[in-house]
């Protein structure tokens, strides 16, 4: 996939990144609907295997969540550069993607969660202090949800990926009521995806 990308695009990329940093609330993994949207279905910048396998090479390696933003910069930035046909030529416009990407989403919600938390912490006996983090439950739970919504969503939603939707709604259902440590999970659906059963 090779795109053309203008300092306006750019631009739009950033400032989109910006806000949505001050919507990750519960990690950058609950933005992935909405980049979703903005980067897959509005304006074709990455293609859907793109943007999933970035989202699944992150959560699979060691570390935060938030690298699947600097995977799926790369990719906006490699297509910008001519794609994988342009080899070491589109480097540079993929580390540019990861840097306007990351600075997009790690800035805004830095600076917020550093300055709130201080007060929170000077303030966590109050009670709308104690009532806004019970209300944020439920909100983060619905983006949890929605991201593996689209993850599932990606590989079809006939009845022939029956198994995929099947482990789906078990690794949920067993996250939910369990204290299953979640690299078990993680490992298990490695495991099957090797042996093919998903």
């Amino acid at each position: 996939m090779t795109l053309d990308l203008s300092h306006t695009d750019w631009l739009t990329l950033l400032t989109h990144f910006l806000s949505l940093s001050l919507l990750s609330v519960g990690g950058a993994v609950t933005t992935a609907p909405d980049m979703h949207r903005f980067l897959v279905d509005q304006h074709h910048w990455l293609s859907d295997e793109q943007f999933t396998t970035s989202i699944a090479l992150a959560q699979a390696a060691p570390g935060p969540n938030v690298m699947y933003i600097a995977l799926v910069g790369w990719n906006v930035g490699m297509n910008a550069g001519g794609g994988l046909a342009a080899g070491l030529a589109a480097w540079p416009s993929a580390l540019l993607g990861v840097l306007v990407a990351l600075f997009g989403i790690l800035l805004p919600s830095t600076t917020l969660t550093f300055m709130v938390a201080r007060w929170g912490h000077q303030n966590k006996e109050r009670r709308f202090v104690r009532a806004f983090k019970q209300g944020m439950a439920p909100v983060v739970i619905a983006l949890l949800v929605s991201t593996a919504w689209i993850l599932t969503a990606s590989h079809g939603s006939g009845l022939h990926n029956w198994p995929l939707w099947l482990v789906t709604a078990l690794s949920t259902v067993l996250v939910w009521r369990t204290n299953i440590h979640l690299l078990w999970l993680l490992g298990a659906g490695g495991v099957m995806g090797w042996m093919g059963w998903i």
